[in-house]
Protein backbone atom coordinates (compact mmCIF):
# COMPACT_ATOMS: atom_id res chain seq x y z
CA UNK A 1 0.00 0.00 0.00
CA UNK A 2 1.36 3.23 -1.10
CA UNK A 3 1.18 6.05 1.49
CA UNK A 4 1.71 9.87 0.41
CA UNK A 5 3.56 12.07 2.81
CA UNK A 6 4.13 15.86 2.64
CA UNK A 7 7.96 15.83 2.50
CA UNK A 8 10.80 17.28 0.66
CA UNK A 9 12.04 15.40 -1.87
CA UNK A 10 15.09 17.11 -2.54
CA UNK A 11 15.74 16.55 1.34
CA UNK A 12 15.57 12.67 1.18
CA UNK A 13 17.95 12.71 -2.00
CA UNK A 14 20.54 14.68 0.05
CA UNK A 15 20.23 12.76 3.52
CA UNK A 16 19.23 9.32 2.45
CA UNK A 17 18.80 6.70 4.66
CA UNK A 18 19.25 9.30 7.67
CA UNK A 19 15.92 10.99 6.56
CA UNK A 20 13.82 11.67 9.60
CA UNK A 21 10.71 9.76 7.87
CA UNK A 22 7.47 9.79 10.13
CA UNK A 23 6.17 6.16 11.20
CA UNK A 24 2.53 5.71 10.68
CA UNK A 25 0.53 5.39 14.05
CA UNK A 26 -1.54 2.92 12.85
CA UNK A 27 -2.48 0.57 10.10
CA UNK A 28 -4.36 2.05 7.39
CA UNK A 29 -5.78 -1.18 6.32
CA UNK A 30 -6.41 -3.23 9.64
CA UNK A 31 -5.86 -0.09 12.60
CA UNK A 32 -3.23 -1.73 13.72
CA UNK A 33 -1.12 -0.37 16.14
CA UNK A 34 2.38 -2.67 16.12
CA UNK A 35 3.55 -0.68 12.64
CA UNK A 36 7.46 -1.74 12.15
CA UNK A 37 9.84 -0.70 10.04
CA UNK A 38 10.54 -2.75 7.02
CA UNK A 39 13.57 -1.24 5.25
CA UNK A 40 13.80 1.13 2.44
CA UNK A 41 13.08 0.40 -1.71
CA UNK A 42 14.46 2.54 -3.98
CA UNK A 43 12.20 4.45 -6.48
CA UNK A 44 12.77 6.86 -9.82
CA UNK A 45 11.76 10.39 -10.03
CA UNK A 46 12.13 13.05 -12.89
CA UNK A 47 14.96 15.26 -11.68
CA UNK A 48 17.25 12.94 -9.86
CA UNK A 49 19.68 10.69 -11.60
CA UNK A 50 19.20 7.89 -8.58
CA UNK A 51 17.03 6.29 -7.39
CA UNK A 52 15.61 7.52 -4.24
CA UNK A 53 15.46 5.44 -1.09
CA UNK A 54 11.64 5.46 0.12
CA UNK A 55 10.62 4.10 3.66
CA UNK A 56 8.47 0.90 3.88
CA UNK A 57 7.03 -0.39 6.88
CA UNK A 58 4.90 -3.33 8.09
CA UNK A 59 1.53 -4.26 10.26
CA UNK A 60 2.74 -7.45 11.91
CA UNK A 61 -1.25 -8.22 12.31
CA UNK A 62 -2.37 -8.15 8.71
CA UNK A 63 1.17 -7.96 7.13
CA UNK A 64 0.27 -5.11 4.83
CA UNK A 65 3.35 -3.85 3.89
CA UNK A 66 3.39 0.50 3.47
CA UNK A 67 5.50 2.40 1.32
CA UNK A 68 5.67 5.89 2.57
CA UNK A 69 6.55 8.37 -1.22
CA UNK A 70 6.32 12.21 -1.26
CA UNK A 71 2.97 13.80 -1.76
CA UNK A 72 2.84 15.57 -5.17
CA UNK A 73 3.43 12.73 -7.63
CA UNK A 74 1.21 10.30 -8.79
CA UNK A 75 1.07 6.07 -7.59
CA UNK A 76 3.35 4.83 -9.90
CA UNK A 77 4.71 8.07 -11.77
CA UNK A 78 7.71 9.56 -11.43
CA UNK A 79 6.77 13.23 -12.82
CA UNK A 80 5.50 15.40 -10.55
CA UNK A 81 1.63 16.09 -10.92
CA UNK A 82 1.98 19.65 -12.23
CA UNK A 83 3.98 18.84 -14.86
CA UNK A 84 1.98 16.19 -15.75
CA UNK A 85 -1.05 18.52 -15.62
CA UNK A 86 1.27 21.86 -17.66
CA UNK A 87 2.24 19.35 -20.41
CA UNK A 88 -1.33 18.42 -21.00
CA UNK A 89 -2.32 21.87 -20.69
CA UNK A 90 0.26 22.83 -23.40
CA UNK A 91 -0.39 20.21 -25.95
CA UNK A 92 -3.97 21.03 -25.40
CA UNK A 93 -3.59 25.18 -26.56
CA UNK A 94 -0.23 24.94 -28.62
CA UNK A 95 -1.00 21.69 -30.61
CA UNK A 96 2.72 20.57 -29.92
CA UNK A 97 3.94 18.83 -26.98
CA UNK A 98 6.60 20.85 -24.51
CA UNK A 99 10.26 19.62 -24.35
CA UNK A 100 9.95 18.57 -20.63
CA UNK A 101 9.95 15.25 -21.43
CA UNK A 102 9.76 12.83 -24.26
CA UNK A 103 6.80 12.81 -26.63
CA UNK A 104 5.89 8.92 -26.37
CA UNK A 105 5.21 9.44 -22.20
CA UNK A 106 3.34 12.86 -22.85
CA UNK A 107 1.01 11.01 -25.49
CA UNK A 108 0.72 8.08 -23.33
CA UNK A 109 -0.71 10.60 -20.60
CA UNK A 110 -3.38 11.93 -22.69
CA UNK A 111 -4.71 8.83 -24.28
CA UNK A 112 -4.85 7.92 -20.84
CA UNK A 113 -6.71 10.78 -19.92
CA UNK A 114 -9.24 10.61 -23.03
CA UNK A 115 -10.08 7.22 -22.00
CA UNK A 116 -10.72 8.31 -18.19
CA UNK A 117 -12.41 10.94 -18.71
CA UNK A 118 -14.70 9.26 -21.28
CA UNK A 119 -15.29 6.30 -18.88
CA UNK A 120 -16.33 8.24 -15.40
CA UNK A 121 -17.19 11.41 -17.13
CA UNK A 122 -18.88 10.96 -20.81
CA UNK A 123 -18.24 12.25 -23.84
CA UNK A 124 -19.24 15.61 -23.54
CA UNK A 125 -16.20 16.17 -21.20
CA UNK A 126 -13.54 15.36 -24.58
CA UNK A 127 -13.44 18.63 -25.28
CA UNK A 128 -12.97 20.31 -21.54
CA UNK A 129 -10.01 17.74 -20.42
CA UNK A 130 -8.37 19.77 -17.65
CA UNK A 131 -11.44 20.03 -15.98
CA UNK A 132 -11.71 16.18 -16.36
CA UNK A 133 -8.04 16.09 -14.53
CA UNK A 134 -9.30 18.21 -12.09
CA UNK A 135 -12.17 16.54 -11.26
CA UNK A 136 -10.17 13.05 -11.61
CA UNK A 137 -7.85 14.32 -8.78
CA UNK A 138 -10.23 15.58 -6.54
CA UNK A 139 -12.36 12.03 -6.35
CA UNK A 140 -8.64 10.29 -5.69
CA UNK A 141 -8.37 9.16 -9.21
CA UNK A 142 -5.23 9.09 -11.51
CA UNK A 143 -6.42 10.54 -14.65
CA UNK A 144 -3.90 9.26 -16.24
CA UNK A 145 -3.53 5.78 -15.20
CA UNK A 146 -4.68 3.18 -17.72
CA UNK A 147 -6.93 1.79 -15.11
CA UNK A 148 -10.49 2.16 -14.97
Amino acid sequence: MIFSVVVSIKEIVSRGRDFPWTRPSVCPRCGGTRVWGHGFVGAFFDGFPCQVLLRRYRCPDCHCVLRLKPSGYFKRFQAPVEEIRSSIAYRLQYGRWPDASSRARQSHWLRALYRKTAAYLGHGFRMRLLEGFDYLVRINEVPISRRI
